[in-house]
């Protein structure tokens, strides 16, 4: 067996690892007892009773602590990006999202497709006061353009890709 740097070897090297190791602890439980909770987060743990008035340890509202949470992740854009197809009726109104539906959200540019062709025209003349409606009800910059259309119709054509061609000749004889 190898010498350690200081020259100690065998049962005095293992029993110096041992007081190291003790030691390490000790200092460890020292400061965890002051710091409060011993979770490393900083924030001391009040015990006893709580007293009539407000405490932090008193029940919360469900809804508060989600919007704390939301705010503490960052997570405003994702909700009020959910928030625009979760709750389109109460955003763009009932007679509008009874004759649309919101497709997809992307780079703050919003697909809408609306159920019949004269609603895509309805929809495309209204795209500003929608805009407005929008960003009210969900904030600024989550919406800045809207590309509405009317419905699609089916395709023959799967994938990406698709070779030209007179189709499925089998379908209707």
């Amino acid at each position: 067996m190898a010498d350690s740097p200081d020259g100690v070897s065998g049962p005095q090297l293992a029993r110096a690892v041992l007081d190291a190791a003790k030691a390490r602890r000790e200092a460890a439980g020292r400061s965890r007892r002051r710091g409060g909770t011993g979770a490393g987060d900083g924030e001391r743990r009040l015990r006893g009773y709580s007293g009539p008035g407000p405490d932090p340890r008193d029940p919360q509202p469900l809804g508060k602590v989600l919007e704390r949470l939301v705010k503490a992740r960052g997570w405003q854009q994702p909700a009020a990006e959910a928030t625009v197809f979760g709750a389109w009726e109460r955003v763009v109104g009932p007679e509008v999202a009874q004759h649309s539906r919101p497709v997809k959200l992307e780079n703050g540019e919003l697909t809408v497709e609306a159920r019949s062709t004269a609603w895509a025209t309805q929809l495309r003349l209204l795209a500003s006061s929608l805009l407005q409606q929008i960003a009210r009800e969900v904030g600024h910059n989550v919406v800045r353009k809207l590309h509405i259309h009317g419905p699609a119709a089916p395709s023959w054509s799967r994938g990406p890709r698709r070779v030209r061609g007179r189709g499925p000749r089998d379908t209707y004889g």
